[in-house]
């Protein structure tokens, strides 16, 4: 279908940020949304905004669980085939709620909720690097339309967070976890934003403490990556800032994708601009930084 508007947004706890969801659903009208860390059970959610969703336009495909985890797919121009999980993928110990795929609009769209892997050699990062490699193996049996979006948690370059030195020893950065995400990308998936974008300073998400965002030190780990048929439609790509401001945010800002048209325009990255110039190299510290 023409004129689709892709999202990924993770929300870190639907119920916490349903005060701003649903206005932010009116005011970018969205056809396709796929949200990462709802963290509530499916019924539990499909209670809370199904209703909602439903008198919005949108169908709603859920994969949750209580407390932790959580994705979901909101969709106007169809939502078909949907499979929540990833086929042999590991469990830690369980198969936790981390994948939904679903067609949209022709279009097959998987939202993802990528493990952090907490601590580089641990067994949380032994399980990210398992998964990511079942999830290579499920998007590569899939069609030749296809968009994987959501949380990678994973920054592909250097170039994806403020500062590389503050991130040494830390995972997201790491070369196993950059080479486990290029695997994935090699199967011929598309970066939208940054090969729309190759030299702007783009971040998608900023740590609630030590004030991060009012100062732009933040991380690009929210990504879209489309096969050629479907990057290759894309108008327009940037990050709505805006909505990490004000009161309640997440601490992930909505990524959007435009295909075939932009109704906004091409209207760059980053909307609105950052708030802060560039970090001086070296200067800044990770809050978690011991």
């Amino acid at each position: 279908m023409d004129g689709v508007r892709i999202v990924t947004w993770n929300v870190n706890s639907v119920k916490q940020r349903v005060p701003r969801l649903l206005p932010w659903l009116e005011q970018r009208k969205p056809d396709v949304v796929c949200l990462q860390e709802t963290k509530l059970a499916d019924d539990a959610l499909t209670e809370l905004l199904g209703d909602e969703l439903a008198g919005r336009g949108y169908e709603l495909a859920v994969h949750g669980e209580g407390r932790w985890n959580g994705v979901a797919i909101l969709s106007k121009v169809g939502l078909d085939d949907v499979v929540a999980g990833v086929a042999n993928g590991p469990g830690f110990p369980h198969q936790e709620a981390r994948a939904i795929a679903a067609t949209c609009g022709g279009v097959r769209v998987t939202s993802v909720y990528v493990p952090n892997g907490r601590e580089p050699d641990s067994d949380h990062y032994r399980y990210k690097l398992e998964w990511l490699a079942a999830l290579r193996d499920v998007v590569g049996a899939g069609p030749k339309d296809a968009i994987v979006c959501g949380d990678m948690n994973i920054a592909p370059t250097d170039a994806d967070v403020f500062d590389p030195e503050a991130y040494i020893g830390q995972t997201h950065v790491t070369p196993p976890e950059r080479e486990a995400l290029a695997n994935l990308r090699a199967l011929g998936l598309r970066d939208v934003m940054r090969e729309r974008w190759p030299d702007q300073r783009v971040f998608t998400y900023w740590d609630y403490r030590a004030g991060m965002f009012h100062q732009d030190l933040g991380m690009r780990i929210d990504l879209m990556l489309a096969t050629p048929p479907v990057a290759d439609r894309v108008a327009a790509t940037w990050v709505d800032r805006h909505a990490r401001k004000g009161t309640g945010p997440s601490d992930h800002a909505p990524v959007i994708v435009d295909l075939d048209e932009a109704p906004d325009g091409d209207i760059g990255p980053v909307v609105p601009p950052p708030s802060a110039p560039a970090a001086k190299r070296g200067s800044k510290k990770l809050p978690q930084a011991k």
